[in-house]
């Protein structure tokens, strides 16, 4: 039998093209009908007339409105409408034309014409002022939004620079980037995503630093985007990246306010998500991610030591047991004597291939990993640690894996941890089981070509029309030496990348 699932799509009181009823208590009605008599709901009232029919009226939502500001309204309106009563000669004064010139004391009065922008206002936290004979309703900004307070990310420290991160809150993270970057040039848009949701985007960049391609580009794709809702900014990086099919990620994400103003500076773009402290920039390319917005406050040389431990971190973490793997299985006539005879003796017992007993360690670390990330902190942390030393130790003593191998997991595994982002750690796990199952099966001859594929394929990804692989493919001898593994001096350093530039004309000034 064949469900019937056609209500899914049926959306009955649709509110598109509707005008706002003049008469008062039939759109008060039709509000409360609409929103289902929901709890948070307030509808305050001024005054009824012998036909109880509502003169004007509040209209809000418990929560998302500042009543503090509205008690006092009200008692103005109707101190207001008393004293002009007294001094009217010609009789009393209408509530309704009180109610709404004194309306600017909750905050900027917009005017509505249609239901649908009625319902968006008053489920963002706008108060609606309905006055009865009136084919407009009025709204007054009055948000009042809990949000968390500015703190350090817990996700991306930094020794030295900015402690503060973004929250949760849209209008709090938009001011968090203006404080940095005091210039008219840097340009916002904002866009409602979602059917449902409809969730604030706000779209980023400095006019005249960024590609006049890359902005159209990404503002696009953004606005093709027709979802039900988007609840954080990982909804939009999924439907608007370059090659969805590959592992490696086009756009960063952040939580610093400081690393936002630096690569709008140097003329990339930010996507800011209410309700989701991490901002989304594009383009970013791969070396992107061997950057920390803390090598622009070191010492240049010691940020390029940084950068180049990064790489060998990188390098480690995808290869170092696939080498080991390939070594103890088909070229063991590579290793001095010694020390093949100290790993003989090791695996002496050990019942498992080499990369059967690689794959059982690096599946338990990745086990254990998942585990202390979704436990409370406190017991996370210590479950985590007590948990892979345990575990390693008790897996030796049994014979189910060498000393060596229990070494080689672990180093990979710290290693993995020297990246900056987050998001380019995930793609280097799962790449070290291919590199591993190949290294098994034709040994460094099998690493060498897997690389080389891989190498093929960065090359050919784009992020938002940009080369993935910029500045080496293609490659740019200018801002390799700038900045790409080598972060030169401030004091020589006039100008921002070619990459980013507009047109490759745009120059920034450093004061030396």
């Amino acid at each position: 039998m064949k469900s019937d699932y056609s209500w899914i799509n049926a959306q009955p009181g649709s509110i598109e093209n509707i005008s706002v009823d003049p008469d008062a208590r039939r759109l008060l009605n039709q509000i409360r009908q609409d929103l289902g008599g929901s709890y948070d709901l307030i509808i305050r009232d001024f005054e009824y007339g012998p036909d109880s029919i509502p003169e004007a009226a509040l209209v809000y939502m418990n929560g998302l409105s500042d009543e503090t500001a509205i008690n006092p309204y009200m008692s103005s309106v109707f101190q207001y409408e008393q004293v002009s009563t007294l001094e009217s000669q010609a009789g009393r004064t209408p509530l309704a034309s009180v109610a709404l010139k004194l309306l600017h004391q909750i905050g900027p009065v917009k005017q509505i014409v249609d239901m649908e922008s009625l319902y968006d206002e008053l489920l963002s936290g706008m108060v609606i002022l309905v006055l009865d004979g009136s084919e407009s309703a009025y709204s007054a900004n009055n948000c009042e939004w809990k949000g968390r307070e500015i703190a350090e990310s817990p996700n991306q420290t930094s020794i030295r620079g900015p402690r503060e991160s973004f929250t949760e809150t849209l209008a709090i993270n938009i001011p968090l980037i203006r404080r940095k970057i005091k210039d008219p040039r840097l340009w916002m848009e904002p866009m409602v995503i979602g059917r449902l949701s409809k969730t604030e985007v706000v779209l980023a960049y400095v006019n005249g630093l960024a590609k006049p391609s890359v902005i159209e580009n990404v503002r696009d794709r953004l606005k093709a985007i027709d979802i039900d809702g988007v609840l954080e900014s990982g909804y939009l990086e999924e439907m608007i990246a370059d090659n969805r099919t590959s592992l490696f990620p086009t756009m960063k994400n952040t939580e610093l306010p400081d690393n936002v103003a630096a690569e709008l500076m140097e003329g990339r773009i930010a996507i800011m998500v209410d309700g989701t402290p991490d901002v989304l920039i594009a383009p970013a390319p791969f070396f992107s991610f061997m950057q920390s917005a803390e090598d622009y406050y070191q010492y240049a040389f010691y940020s390029t030591l940084l950068r180049a431990l990064r790489l060998l971190g990188l390098f480690i973490a995808l290869l170092l047991p696939s080498i080991y793997i390939a070594i103890t299985t088909f070229h063991r006539d590579m290793l001095p004597f010694t020390m093949l005879f100290s790993l003989a003796a090791q695996r002496e017992g050990v019942p498992f291939p080499a990369f059967v007993e690689a794959l059982l360690m690096e599946v338990t670390f990745e086990i254990l990993r998942e585990a202390g990330l979704r436990m409370p902190r406190p017991i996370g942390q210590a479950v985590s640690v007590v948990g892979t030393l345990v575990i390693g130790q008790a897996a030796v003593e049994a014979g189910i894996v060498s000393a060596a191998m229990v070494i080689v997991v672990s180093v990979t595994a710290i290693a993995t941890f020297t990246l900056p982002s987050y998001s380019i750690t995930i793609p280097i796990r799962v790449l070290r089981f291919a590199f591993m199952a190949t290294a098994a099966s034709f040994g460094l001859y099998g690493i060498i070509l897997l690389f080389l594929m891989l190498l093929l394929h960065l090359s050919s990804i784009k992020t938002f029309g940009e080369p993935y692989m910029a500045p080496l493919a293609p490659l740019r001898t200018k801002d390799a030496e700038e900045d790409f593994l080598i972060r030169m001096p401030r004091w020589i350093t006039y100008r921002q990348p070619r990459s980013s530039r507009r047109g490759g004309a745009a120059r920034v000034k450093i004061r030396k």
